[in-house]
């Protein structure tokens, strides 16, 4: 694979991964090589099947989300995701995820 960083704009909410700026609205720009492009599409590709898994567990009425494995990997990798962004990110991407507070290390000083 080619070690050359590209930029790639990123839409968390679909998953999506462009090159293309003007494709739709994207939340964060990155600087990444095609290995870790790969890696966060394997990402997105877990969360996917985390929520169709959590689709099908919601229909059962009795399970609480706190008790629910299926949410659980979701929420994890989802902190996966952020955190892989914040570390190919430009500034911008940085000060967004930092201001979102989701990954501990970069929750800006109160």
């Amino acid at each position: 694979m080619d070690n050359q960083k590209k930029t790639y704009y990123i839409t968390v909410g679909t998953g999506e991964i462009s090159q293309l700026k003007s494709v739709s609205e994207w939340n964060y720009k990155i600087e990444a090589t095609d290995e870790e492009i790969t890696k966060l599409r394997e990402y997105f590709d877990q969360n996917y099947s985390s929520d169709w898994q959590g689709f099908f567990r919601a229909h059962v009425p009795y399970l609480q989300y706190h008790y629910d494995r299926q949410n659980d990997g979701y929420d994890e990798t989802m902190i996966r995701i952020y955190d892989m962004l914040y570390k190919l990110g430009d500034d911008e991407t940085k000060d967004h995820i930092a201001q979102m507070g989701i990954l501990s290390r970069n929750q800006p000083n109160e």
